[in-house]
């Protein structure tokens, strides 16, 4: 067969339809792949890098939370609000009260050691202590406290013989009650002897309302402070 087919003239086949075709798909494919050639061939040309951008590159912009800009907002919001409201003037006892308390004239400095029972205490005025129990006070009953031992100001010093005639220190009883409870504990070796009590004594809190009477006693002045 293929002996033969050599020796025979080579046939000359005019083009047809299917050729017609077959040379445009060609040529669609010639000019598709010269359009991928160009392409590729822009890709493979290097593109210049830009030295300020690779030492420095340019860093996003920080996007703010919604926390922090409704922060930034609020005190803008909160300016607005105090300018708007007007300041609200004092009334006007309030004002007369504290032009009183400023013309009012300070009182001068003045302590007691006085006797309430068997023991002494040293009272200022203004201030409270509690006592021993005052059997005959009531609540809010005003007394006065006669045994005056000691009567002291900034400049003067009364001292009694036993006591300040005349003086006397002006209280008022604000409550009855009792003093921490104290434990009282008994014990007996050998003997199984316990005995565990608690007490609490009876006391009476008063408040000093005033120093009187001593003006007329002699006093002892005291030293004028030398500085050093």
């Amino acid at each position: 067969m293929m002996a033969s087919t050599i020796g025979m003239p080579l046939l000359l086949i005019p083009p047809s339809s299917s050729t017609t075709t077959s040379s445009s798909s060609s040529s669609r494919l010639v000019r598709t792949f010269s359009k991928n050639a160009t392409h590729l061939s822009v890709l493979s040309q290097p593109r210049p890098i830009s030295t300020s951008s690779f030492l420095f590159p340019a860093i996003p912009p920080k996007r703010k939370s919604l926390g922090a800009a409704a922060a930034e907002e609020a005190p803008e919001v909160a300016e607005e609000e105090e300018e708007e409201q007007p300041s609200e003037p004092e009334p006007v006892e309030a004002q007369i009260a504290e032009a009183a308390a400023a013309e009012a004239p300070k009182g001068e400095d003045v302590f007691a050691v006085v006797v309430i029972g068997s023991r002494q205490y040293i009272v200022f005025p203004g201030r409270f202590l509690h006592t021993q129990r005052l059997k005959d006070a009531n609540v809010n009953d005003k007394i006065i406290l006669n045994k005056v031992l000691l009567v002291g100001t900034r400049t003067k010093t009364y001292i009694g013989q036993p006591v300040v005639t005349n003086a006397a220190v002006h209280a008022v009883v604000e409550e009855q009650g009792l003093d921490k409870k104290v434990i009282v504990y008994k014990y007996k070796k050998k003997k199984n002897y316990r005995r565990n009590i608690g007490h609490r004594q009876p006391n009476t809190r008063i408040r000093i309302t005033g120093i009187t009477g001593y003006e007329d006693f002699p006093a002892e002045t005291m030293p004028e402070a030398v500085p050093a």
